[in-house]
């Protein structure tokens, strides 16, 4: 089959859906098929663009598949009518391409209003190929729980989500809590939804390499290192961990927490934790790096802002399960992340807004080797059983498959 995967993140980036939609493109291709990307420029999570290219288009070969490159603006910091605009400008460069006529176009949401501009383009095409969307966040379910603009902006956001997924031939999501919402909120017919997992993409740390690491930085044994690693946005609610800290710094506590990544939220969070000992700022570490990082740390953390429940499940998880240490989650104790702790069995979860309880169970699972050792091991089980790329890459073959049979048959008949 020709496949066109359309969606603004892809390598280099690191972290978030990137690695996924990398890791899609490549699979299809080893699996026979011609794959074509339209993606935008590096620049999540920093939220910067990687270079200085200033080229409208440009072409690019990424592990064998060919890649083609849009120019988009970059809002800094956090700013709704910047992700607008990125989004727009993103999707009429997606909208304006050749596309080599693909029997299937899979598009990435987010960016929805990319998404919704390719499937009109699509809808207008002569002989239209099979559209899929895949759903890695629900923008509508995100607008309300991050009380993101007026009660009417959020509406009809939900009514364009709504329009765009019911648009498309098929719908895949990562979780199957994004479900209720297709269906319930949305209207997507239940028969058009398709569950596939994101899987694990990281290697298990090494003893050695994550020992020299944790040396290089000056963490003693004594030292309980809670790490989180990954973006530092709005959704992920960090001041709860810089509260944390401060507590910890008050009471004398051995627990350092410490934040890894990059995000539009880390020099303001860098501001605020200026002077507290326990809390430490790392920046991204490069993909050889990273499992030496996370095991490095004691615990490693999820953090989450009070009333985010629905609308995404952190894609760190994968890697942190991989891990084999122990998982400790600050959430909603009703939020899909939840049930995700509560399926693999891998840590344990405290209220978001608690720091005190953060820090005791941090201390807990720091000062119970056993029990550590117990959850990391079910963490990993769960990895290894439920999240494997070669099923995920199956069964995202059997769906574009699925929907380029359905679309030949209209066109045949």
């Amino acid at each position: 089959m020709r496949i066109a995967i359309l969606g603004i993140n892809y390598w280099p980036e690191p972290t978030g859906i990137a690695p996924y939609t990398t890791a899609l493109a490549a699979g299809m291709m080893a699996r026979g098929h011609a794959v074509r990307v339209f993606t935008g420029l590096p620049h999540y999570p920093q939220w910067e663009r990687l270079g200085r290219d200033t080229a409208l288009r440009s072409d690019d070969v990424v592990d064998g598949v060919r890649v083609r490159r849009l120019n988009h603006l970059v809002p800094s910091g956090e700013s709704w009518f910047g992700r607008v605009a990125m989004e727009l400008t993103f999707g009429a460069q997606v909208a304006t391409c050749r596309w080599d006529a693909p029997d299937v176009i899979v598009c990435m949401t987010p960016p929805l209003l990319a998404t919704s501009m390719a499937i009109a383009r699509a809808r207008w095409t002569r002989r239209r190929p099979a559209i899929g969307v895949l759903v890695h966040d629900l923008y509508g379910r995100g607008a309300m729980e991050a009380e993101i603009g007026c009660r009417t902006l959020r509406r009809g956001l939900g009514a364009l989500e709504s329009a765009t997924l019911r648009a498309a031939d098929g719908v895949a999501v990562i979780h199957s809590g994004f479900e209720s919402d297709l269906v319930g909120n949305l209207g997507v017919d239940p028969a058009r939804i398709r569950e596939i997992r994101n899987w694990n993409h990281v290697d298990a740390p090494d003893l050695i390499a994550s020992a020299t690491f944790r040396a290089a930085r000056g963490w003693s044994s004594d030292d309980v290192i809670v790490l989180h690693a990954g973006n530092m946005g709005h959704k992920q609610g960090l001041e709860n961990v810089l509260a944390a800290a401060e507590l910890a710094d008050r009471t004398g506590s051995r627990a350092r927490f410490v934040l890894m990544g990059n995000g539009n939220q880390r020099s303001s969070l860098e501001a605020a934790g200026a002077g507290l000992r326990n809390l430490e700022f790392l920046p991204p570490v490069g993909e050889a790096d990273f499992p030496a990082a996370l095991g490095a740390a004691d615990v490693l953390l999820v953090n989450e802002r009070p009333g985010v429940a629905q609308m995404s499940v952190p894609s760190k998880l994968t890697s942190y399960f991989r891990s084999g240490k122990p998982v400790l989650a600050a959430i909603d104790s009703a939020g899909l992340t939840a049930g995700e702790m509560a399926a693999s069995g891998g840590g344990v979860s405290v209220p978001a807004d608690r720091p005190d309880l953060l820090l005791r169970e941090a201390l807990r699972l720091a000062g119970d080797p056993v029990l550590a050792a117990r959850l990391g091991a079910r963490g990993r089980r769960y990895c290894e059983s439920v999240l494997s790329e070669n099923t995920a890459l199956d069964r995202y073959e059997e769906w574009i498959t699925d929907l380029a049979d359905a679309r030949w048959k209209e066109l045949d008949g």
